[in-house]
């Protein structure tokens, strides 16, 4: 090693900030400390509090500022500020790392929201477009769907089931409605009767036989009318709730398959083009996309494949014969 070239002995003499030679202890601490330093460590890489002042103040403490100094300017580090690494940690807003006795790393890439959006809506874009692209298709007989006959049929029957069922909740309600309005007439049939019995002596057997007979079909009516809304009740949820809830199922699993189709055909296009640098890329990716969206289908038809199976089962359950 090169011995170092002899020092002009102003140079030898620490100064202040404010002109005033400072101790010789605390100048050969931070000469020390200046040859420990790994050359090519900047200023602008370090943040330090100077303990030579105010131990409250913090501020960077250029090296070679010594007037009459023949050595070149060194950069010195005293000691990492705690409370500017903390507030730069925060605005940065990644993870702080410290290192024994060395600065404060920051952790982890700043995200962009802006970025990410902009990447959901691209995806987004695509996955609408390629959709469209299959839809199209299969309306002008030119693509292919995949169909799973045992499941399309039993699709169709309960679409077909809850339009029946719907008419006949409709004629449940007006048949409720019309009963309602007749046992409200027979009450008071009933009680004109009743009234009659009193005020009139020769037929107060007659009208009295009379009153009972209403009041007895009101009661009967009323019993009945409890039945009817319990059956409209039944064929409500059956209807709105649980048919429209498996439907609800059977429109996820056609657009999952809609999807599954779209990338299927994006796969067998790039298959059957030519195989080289620039497209195996493109057909890994493409085959990625394929998979996720092949399980995504096989579990939605395992969804309605299972509430088919339940509806069928208690479909009894769900009604009450009145």
């Amino acid at each position: 090693m090169a011995e170092e070239s002899p020092k002009n002995s102003a140079a030898e003499i620490p100064v202040t900030s404010n002109g005033e030679v400072g101790d010789a202890h605390e100048h050969g601490y931070n000469r020390d400390l200046k040859h420990s330093l790994p050359s090519g460590l900047g200023l602008s890489e370090t943040q330090i509090t100077s303990h030579g002042f105010d131990s409250t103040k913090e501020g960077v403490t250029e090296a070679g500022s010594s007037q009459g100094s023949s050595a070149p300017p060194l950069p010195c580090v005293l000691s990492p500020s705690r409370v500017a690494a903390s507030q730069l940690t925060q605005h940065a807003g990644g993870q702080r790392t410290h290192t024994k006795g060395g600065p404060v790393i920051l952790a982890d890439e700043i995200k962009n929201p802006a970025m990410e959006k902009l990447e959901l809506v691209r995806k987004w874009s695509l996955n609408t477009y390629k959709c469209t692209r299959q839809i199209i298709s299969e309306k002008l007989g030119r693509g292919s769907r995949t169909v799973d006959l045992e499941l399309e049929a039993q699709i169709d029957i309960l679409r077909d089931n809850k339009k029946k069922y719907e008419n006949i909740l409709k004629l449940a309600q007006t048949l409720s409605t019309q009963l309602f309005q007749m046992v409200h007439t027979q009450k008071q049939l009933g009680d004109a009767f009743a009234d009659l019995s009193l005020k009139s002596l020769e037929l107060h057997e007659e009208f009295g036989y009379n009153a009972d007979t209403q009041k007895l079909l009101a009661k009967n009516g009323e019993t009945l009318l409890g039945a009817i809304n319990f059956f409209i009740a039944s064929v409500n949820t059956l209807v709105n709730k649980t048919i429209e809830d498996t439907l609800m199922t059977v429109k996820q699993y056609e657009n999952a398959r809609i999807e599954y189709d779209a990338y299927r055909t994006d796969l067998e296009e790039l298959n059957l083009g030519p195989r080289d640098a620039n497209t195996l890329p493109k057909i890994e990716q493409s085959q990625h996309l394929f998979q996720i969206h092949k399980e995504k289908y096989d579990k939605m038809r395992s969804d309605v494949s299972v509430k088919l199976k339940f509806l069928e089962e208690n479909k009894v359950n769900l009604f009450f014969v009145f």
